[in-house]
Order: C-alpha cells, then structure tokens, then sequence
C-alpha cells in the first residue's frame, strides 16, 4: 500500500535549499519514492492552515518510506535542511 511524505517547507535561504532539492532528489528517488507534488500553487478551501510550500513524495509502502527517513542519505542532509528551511512533515498511509 502507498505511503505519501507530505512536508509543508518555509525556506528561509533560497540559495542552501536550492543545493538541498538538488541532493535531496536522487537520494529518495534511490528508494523508489517519487514526487508527485512540489511547490505548486495552494489554495486554501478551509480552515487555519496556510501551508508555505508543499511538497508531496509518494513511496510504495510506509516501509520504504521509514527506510528514507531512517537512512545515512537523509541524515547526511539534515544540516543543510536545517539551515535552509523550517520543515513540518508527516507520513501517512495510502488507502
């Protein structure tokens, strides 16, 4: 069953987080996960929430997806995620 990243993303340095979308990308795509959202237009229908940017990355199952989270290829970005960004993410699994 799916598994889909949902992260809403406030980049607080263009320039480092532009280095980080570009390491970051073949490193989940090397765990099957695929983008199937990332930065388009959001409109808000209802409630409180206003996401800055979304990005969302689809996984074949939640364990491939804890694999990326949990792997040496994440972590070795969390310093630049860190310092180019302010991040909210959740995993939820596809119906």
């Amino acid at each position: 069953m799916s598994a889909y990243l949902i992260t809403d993303v406030e980049v607080t340095d263009e320039t480092l987080y532009a280095e980080f979308r570009e390491k970051m990308t073949p490193a989940i795509e090397s765990y099957g996960g695929t983008f199937i959202e990332r930065g388009g237009e959001i409109e808000i229908i209802q409630g409180s929430w206003t996401p800055t940017r979304l990005a969302i990355v689809e996984f074949e199952s939640m364990e491939k997806a804890r694999a990326w989270l949990n792997s040496a290829e994440n972590h070795a970005l969390d310093d630049i995620r860190t310092r180019s960004s302010n991040i909210n993410m959740v995993l939820v699994q596809g119906v």
